[in-house]
């Protein structure tokens, strides 16, 4: 576990501090080497500054605190001892104002406790040093996490191959340059990745597996060690799977990248854990092979009526409700699907409740049990359909689709495709059908008008949203309404004529 002496920042190597030639930074006692590190800068004249401090710092002084007799007597030895105590990193002295040269019992006292001590020059202000500081953590943290999203990036990959747990391990090995292995149930190693290590290794990590391993409450979900120089860590998998890493060093982020992984393997090994990843292939070779959609949603899980969502990711950037440019040639601000993830599409369907999705595309689509109904979720736009048998799936896709469009030109978090009985309800289903084939009739045509009426008058007969939601100029929208209208001799002002095409609409 995380030392809790020292901050949750990516440290910095005190060489990168004393290489900048602007604060012309010299050290004078205590060990060096690139393993010593610092976490913050912290100023204080205080005699013990033990109380003040986190554990990692380089604690600068100018020695006001020090007594003329210092040098007789153990203070500079109890000073320097509750510096180490606290869990400094080393202690930067300041030659100006009080002091001309660093006292001699101070760096004596650096020494015999391995206290890293630094000459600071009188040009050089305290508030450079933090803020020199500042700007190599900042640099660490963006190196952190440009090293966490790659990483990220290529494991959701790895998942996505035919051989995802192999791969899996493959890429977390490379990315954290050890060896990874991934424990069954039972105990024994079922899959590895990565240079080997020696046999004691390799059993340590299997005993600290066994650490982790689900054996009732109070059982850790990781744990570390070291062994014969080599960093191990063990994480538990809710399906009861361990996995562990073994590596030479422990950088900042390895235990995000590890958590990644760890999640991936999750739903992995879950899949093999329950068959209902078997069931899935299962149900896909009988579509390929003709089977009905009738045959086949038994084989997903309570398959007897679903909601099929549509839902894209929020970008920060889209503005559906503004527009840009000058009057008379402004055109919406555009609001394309921001394309998501494997990572984000899997969270979202296990956050639905279901492992049914497909994210191939920009938008990803969900197939989630009628049992389960939709809520919002953050950071996504979601379309729902109406609950539909496995024999009218493609219309509850349709649905599903539209009330994506509807949502993102509204900046709606949910939408859901209208249930509530209406007309329809009160016209036998073939004449309903019947009337509309014959009003829409001049635009069968025309797919394209057909859709645009649709969502105009779903939008209340809004320009703009109609051209966010179809992705298209808002003149397009014009035009294809005017020609609309003028194919089905209409005057689409009316509300009469607004309210029967919707109801011819509502039958397709």
């Amino acid at each position: 576990m995380p030392d809790p002496t020292v901050p949750p920042t990516p440290p910095v190597p005190l060489a990168a501090l004393l290489a900048r030639e602007d604060l012309a930074l010299r050290q004078i006692a205590g060990p060096s080497g690139p393993s010593l590190v610092i976490h913050a800068a912290h100023t204080s004249e205080m005699a013990d500054p033990y109380p003040y401090l986190l554990g990692g710092e380089l604690l600068l002084t100018a020695g006001v605190h020090i007594p003329d007799a210092a040098g007789s007597g153990t203070y500079f030895d109890d000073y320097v001892s509750r510096i180490v105590a606290a869990g400094g990193a080393a202690l930067g002295f300041g030659l100006a104002p009080v002091h001309d040269t660093v006292p001699r019992a101070l760096i004596e006292a650096c020494d015999g406790y391995g206290l890293p001590l630094v000459e600071v020059p009188p040009q050089t202000p305290f508030t450079a040093v933090a803020r020199a500081v500042w700007q190599l953590l900042a640099q660490a943290r963006l190196a952190e996490l440009r090293r966490v999203t790659e990483a990220q990036q290529s494991l959701a990959a790895a998942a996505a191959r035919p051989d995802p747990v192999p791969s899996v391990l493959r890429q977390l090995a490379q990315r954290m340059g050890g060896w990874t292995a991934l424990y069954g149930p039972e105990g024994t190693e079922i899959a590895s990745a990565g240079r080997q290590p020696e046999a004691p290794v390799r059993d340590a990590l299997a005993e600290l597996a066994e650490v982790v391993r689900p054996s009732g409450p109070g059982t850790p979900t990781s744990a570390t060690h070291a062994t014969a120089g080599t960093h191990l860590a063990a994480y538990t998998l809710s399906t009861g799977f361990v996995l562990g890493v073994a590596t030479a060093t422990r950088e900042p982020g390895d235990h995000t990248i590890a958590s990644v992984a760890t999640v991936l393997l999750t739903l992995l090994t879950g899949e093999q854990q329950s068959g209902s990843g078997a069931a899935r292939t299962s149900a896909l070779v009988r579509l390929l092979l003709g089977g009905t959609a009738e045959e086949v949603a038994p084989l997903l899980d309570r398959g007897d009526t679903w909601f099929v969502v549509h839902a894209c990711r929020n970008d920060p950037r889209a503005r559906p409700d503004l527009l840009s440019g000058t009057r008379g040639t402004a055109r919406p601000a555009t609001n394309h699907p921001h394309p998501p993830d494997l990572l984000a599409a899997t969270a979202l369907g296990a956050a639905l409740g279901s492992p049914l999705i497909d994210a191939t595309g920009g938008i990803v689509q969900v197939l989630v049990p009628a049992d389960r109904t939709p809520q919002p979720q953050p950071g996504w736009t979601l379309g729902v359909s109406a609950p539909a048998p496995p024999q009218r799936l493609a219309l509850a896709d349709t649905q599903a689709a539209r009330a994506l469009a509807r949502a993102r030109a509204t900046r709606t978090p949910l939408l859901s495709h209208g249930g509530r009985p209406g007309l329809s309800e009160l016209v036998p289903e073939e004449e309903a059908e019947a009337h509309a084939r014959a009003l829409l009739g001049p635009l069968s045509a025309h797919p394209a008008l057909v859709e645009t009426l649709r969502t105009w008058l779903s939008l209340h007969g809004s320009w703009d949203r109609t051209a966010v939601a179809l992705s298209v100029h808002r003149n397009t929208v014009r035009q294809r309404i005017a020609r609309s209208a003028e194919l089905l001799h209409a005057e689409l002002d009316d509300p009469d004529v607004r309210m029967e095409l919707w109801f011819a609409l509502r039958q397709e």
